[in-house]
């Protein structure tokens, strides 16, 4: 009885320690946080795409549960969607889109979504014509049918901006389909439908690798830098967990470094699972294409000029009512 009691007492004692210390470090350096210290925590992505790799290293590195993170990862299938999730509460997070927060907000919302880290700095698709073209121009697209985006979200936008850049008329000088999920446009494209389509990864090198589609243009390059992707979460949470945020972003940042350190190959061989259905050639190529066109936002900073830029963006496509101002839909707390 005795020797049961002490026990009893040394294991209470213990959990003080480890509750009052908190996290310790492994020998390799990392956090060890107990199942008991993490927080659940949703996060609703509006696709998955090779264009998001920063983000799944830190999941496959593990680096969310280092910082007491117990990440739920779900796909929305759409901007819409995923802020839908977050408005609603099913999500904690989203990553979307950071036009779906100017909308929400000129809508009315009372707790509004702001965003509190920018992962992607260009558009992450690209343009897919039926032939190679090593001497494509956007004037080609002229009396052509494209497959493109839902109206309203950032996909369509940049192309729609790009094309005004070159003198187009997305209107008139040209058909954009703009009916079919982006999830599906691939397979519609490579059924014959449309001479051109929007393509994201691995889409676009699947479309090439079946001798389908060729791609001719990056929107990433055309468009120049714009804040296509960040992660946000609504003003409530925010206030109520502050520790998840930052620990979020330590994680993100964590999986910047690891992106920017290491091989193509290196960074395919990590993000496998996530895409088992991409081999690992296809995974580095893809890798390799967004790095190249110096993709993600390595600070993770969603400065005002992006937000401005994204403002008008909003407002040349006819989408913005008001323009919001920047502290209110967007705050550099955490990755500051």
């Amino acid at each position: 009885m005795k020797k049961k009691g002490l026990s009893c007492v040394l294991a209470a004692l213990l959990l003080v320690l480890g509750t009052g210390c908190g996290s310790t470090l492994t020998s390799d350096g990392k956090s060890d946080v107990s199942s008991a210290e993490t927080k659940k925590v949703v996060l609703n992505e509006v696709a998955h795409s090779i264009f998001y790799a920063p983000m799944y290293v830190a999941i496959e590195n593990d680096y969310f549960k280092e910082h007491g993170i117990d990440l739920e990862l779900v796909t929305g299938f759409g901007a819409d969607k995923t802020m839908t999730a977050v408005l609603s509460g099913e999500a904690d997070i989203g990553f979307m889109g950071p036009e779906t927060t100017v909308y929400t907000s000129n809508e009315g919302a009372t707790d509004i979504v702001v965003n509190f880290a920018q992962l992607t700095q260009r558009a992450g698709n690209f343009l897919v014509a039926r032939e190679p073209d090593t001497d494509f121009s956007w004037e080609k697209l002229k009396g052509t049918e494209v497959l493109g985006g839902r109206d309203g979200g950032m996909p369509e936008m940049v192309f729609e901006y790009i094309l005004k850049k070159n003198g187009i008329d997305p209107e008139a000088d040209l058909k954009i389909d703009k009916s079919i999920d982006f999830g599906s446009t691939a397979a519609a494209f490579s059924g014959g439908q449309g001479d051109y389509s929007v393509e994201f990864e691995p889409g676009a090198t699947a479309l090439e690798k079946e001798g389908a589609g060729y791609v001719v243009a990056s929107l990433g390059v055309d468009s120049g830098y714009v804040p296509y992707t960040a992660f946000s979460a609504k003003d409530s949470y925010m206030k109520e967990n502050p520790d998840v945020i930052k620990g979020f972003v330590a994680a993100m940042k964590q999986g910047m470094e690891y992106v920017t350190s290491h091989t193509p190959e290196e960074i395919a061989a990590v993000l496998a699972p996530q895409f088992p259905d991409t081999d690992a050639e296809t995974l580095a190529t893809i890798i390799k294409r967004y790095a190249d066109q110096d993709t993600w936002k390595t600070d993770l900073v969603f400065e005002e000029s992006a937000y401005d830029l994204l403002l008008d963006i909003l407002e040349e496509a006819g989408q913005l009512s008001e323009r919001p101002a920047y502290e209110k839909l967007v705050t550099t707390e955490y990755v500051k």
